[in-house]
């Protein structure tokens, strides 16, 4: 059986890169209905066409994450559009570089509202959903394996990541007797457009700095979409029995290791 059989799924920061891997594995593995929300809604309905092509009704949410109102109103418009919400996945993640000498309050509150404040706020709504129909359902938070201790120049991102990685166990385990599993993925460093534009945006990389990014891992290649969107799907599947709590490393860099 597929592994999302009769699963209606929603994606924050569903419309490009990692969200829409996971809206595309979803699909095949049988969701019933799919929403992702994003800020661009080209790519939003562009996604949601594609998808909906494929036989599975997929509908676009524009959302800013930066407002949680927008973030906690999403879940609301998946569960009017579909009848009800089984799992939820956050995917999105601000970027924006700053170290702890140039940070300013206002560049750490952006972190803070997109990186930890809206997941914190579309797990708190999808779990009343469920709640209040007496059901299972699973969600995934997309932390990053920075917040695990990060780069210099990552540090109010590495803030807000860290904070979800918590908010993720204390979720899990608030809830793990209403049936309600919720785990997280420290992904590492992966290829996809938006890193693409971050590398050239703030590290001046040329048009070969993913040929050079690979060469740089041992696995010579970063983290690819479809492999890691498997893996969620996985992990809020059934398939994945037990597990809750937990904040996965997916990296090819060991952390404790040492030479």
């Amino acid at each position: 059986m597929p592994l999302l059989q009769d699963k209606v799924i929603l994606i924050s920061g569903g419309t490009q890169g990692l969200g829409a891997g996971v809206a595309r594995r979803a699909a095949a593995e049988g969701a019933a209905g799919i929403a992702v929300t994003g800020r661009n809604a080209d790519s939003g309905e562009r996604l949601a066409a594609e998808i909906t092509a494929s036989g599975v009704e997929t509908r676009f949410i524009k959302t800013d994450l930066a407002d949680v109102e927008q973030a906690r109103n999403s879940v609301l418009e998946t569960i009017s559009v579909f009848g009800q919400l089984d799992c939820a996945v956050s995917a999105a993640g601000l970027t924006t570089r700053g170290t702890m000498l140039d940070t300013t309050p206002e560049l750490f509150d952006a972190h803070i509202a997109v990186n930890l404040k809206s997941p914190f706020f579309i797990m708190a709504e999808t779990i009343k959903h469920l709640c209040s129909r007496g059901v299972p359902g699973s969600i995934l938070n997309v932390i990053s394996i920075a917040e695990l201790g990060g780069q210099p120049y990552l540090a109010p991102y590495v803030a807000a990541k860290a904070g979800l990685a918590g908010a993720t166990r204390n979720a899990a385990h608030a809830h793990r007797w209403d049936k309600i599993r919720i785990n997280g993925l420290d992904i590492g460093w992966t290829a996809t457009d938006g890193e693409a534009e971050t590398q050239k945006k703030f590290h001046g990389a040329g048009d070969d700095w993913l040929e050079k990014a690979n060469a740089s891992v041992p696995m010579g290649k970063l983290g690819q979409v479809d492999e890691i969107a498997e893996f969620i799907v996985f992990l809020l599947s059934d398939r994945s029995g037990v597990v809750t709590g937990s904040v996965i490393d997916w990296d090819q860099n060991v952390y404790g290791g040492s030479d």
